[in-house]
């Protein structure tokens, strides 16, 4: 009965109950939930991973944690928990929200060991974090069970799972995957496998929970675009017949590491505003070998204050050895070199002024690419999102301007862009 009644039916009904039986039942997620939550039938009698493909807000977090809870239910000793990077494991996995610890009742709660990457249940299950970002750290642990967020986020996508698949050894593995789904070579051989049962959903499935703010947010920035067809509905997307790069090129080129780099710069496409409405500032590390051929090293991108994003390029110049930061000052003018000179006198700066229009200046970059001159070290879903949707006419996102700004001073200095002293 209580299943199918609306939540406020729900939650004045189990208000008027005693106390234990009222916290019994709010913790029961089965009364909650979804049936798209809930985990299909075949699960673990014929499939052995649960694939959910869905849009930002549909409680793909949610469900990963009451997931991890029925493992643990269920005698799974040895968990492996494994986010895009260590800070989103923490965040959101375990530390958000919607995460373990703010979730699951103190009876079931687990002891948190953050330096150990560790949570002890009180049944003795243990498990451990980790994150796309490293994945020699499961090169060796052995599991029985996981769950995986964000997938499409990691960095090294498909090196982190094949070291999470090798390392399920014990009993009868099982474990969820939760992500917003992008065109991915993984993603799409996941969908296809037969151990694998494939959840989808939208956005839009959770509109009652969500908070005012945050929907009307997420779809004045996605909806009625091809991309909020990925980021709403969770499609997995085509190419855009209209965009300068495609994703099968940049799959074709990406690579784990780079050879010895006889530069590397920091690309900075900075922000007019820092308001919640503001695109993130671009930040982007490359380099190039002495082949002349062109490495995307990381998206350092933010939006933050100037002084948080200037410590960001600044920290990038130092950790890569960099020889210049290149910043556009079209939109911050003298600004730009202010902030980074505050922060680190000794850095070298150059200035950039977009001198010809973005298709223009953006065009010679996507040929690079064509010709495969160009490799990505590792994945880095925004800016290749940002890459692969967008189009002459569009207004240009920075993660793409600051990757133009910095291959160009790499391999076409001089060609495109009006280079100030």
């Amino acid at each position: 009965m209580l299943k199918n009644a609306p939540q406020e039916q729900i939650a004045q009904t189990i208000n008027e109950l005693p106390q234990e039986i009222a916290e019994t039942l709010l913790y029961d997620w089965a009364i909650w939930a979804r049936d798209k939550q809930l985990p299909p039938a075949e699960l673990g009698a014929v499939k052995t991973i649960w694939l959910i493909l869905a849009g930002r807000g549909w409680g793909k977090t949610r469900t990963g944690v009451e997931f991890v809870r029925e493992l643990v239910r269920d005698g799974y000793k040895r968990i492996a928990l494994v986010g895009p990077t260590p800070a989103d494991a923490r965040d959101v996995m375990v530390e958000g929200e919607s995460g373990i610890l703010n979730v699951l009742p103190s009876w079931e709660r687990p002891e948190y060991e953050p330096s150990k990457r560790r949570l002890t249940f009180p049944n003795g299950a243990i498990a451990t974090i980790y994150s796309g970002f490293k994945p020699d750290q499961l090169r060796g642990p052995q599991h029985d069970a996981f769950w995986a967020d964000e997938l499409a986020a990691w960095q090294y996508i498909q090196e982190t799972w094949d070291m999470l698949m090798f390392g399920l050894r014990l009993g009868k593995p099982k474990g969820i995957v939760t992500t917003t789904p992008r065109p991915l070579k993984l993603i799409k051989e996941l969908i296809k496998e037969n151990n694998v049962i494939v959840t989808r959903g939208s956005t839009y499935e959770n509109r009652d929970n969500l908070a005012d703010a945050f929907f009307n947010t997420i779809i004045r920035k996605y909806e009625g675009t091809r991309l909020g067809r990925q980021e709403l509905n969770a499609e997995i997307l085509d190419d855009n017949p209209n965009a300068l790069w495609t994703r099968k090129n940049i799959e074709d080129n990406r690579v784990t590491q780079c050879p010895d780099l006889k530069r590397v710069v920091i690309g900075v496409d900075p922000n007019a505003s820092n308001t919640e409405n503001s695109d993130e500032i671009g930040i982007i590390a490359a380099g190039v070998d002495r082949d002349n051929t062109g490495y995307v090293l990381e998206d350092l991108s933010l939006l933050d204050t100037p002084e948080k994003w200037g410590r960001m390029a600044v920290t990038g110049y130092h950790k890569y050895h960099a020889d210049r930061i290149v910043a556009e000052i079209n939109q911050g003018g003298n600004m730009v070199e202010y902030v980074i000179k505050t922060i680190d006198r000794t850095a070298a700066y150059r200035g950039v002024h977009a001198a010809k229009g973005k298709y223009t200046r953006a065009e010679p970059i996507s040929a690079l690419y064509e010709q495969n001159r160009v490799k990505h070290v590792g994945s880095f879903p925004k800016l290749e999102d940002e890459m692969c949707e967008w189009e002459p006419g569009m207004d240009s996102p920075n993660r793409l301007d600051a990757l133009v700004w910095a291959l160009t001073e790499l391999m076409l200095k001089g060609g495109t862009i009006e280079f100030l002293k």
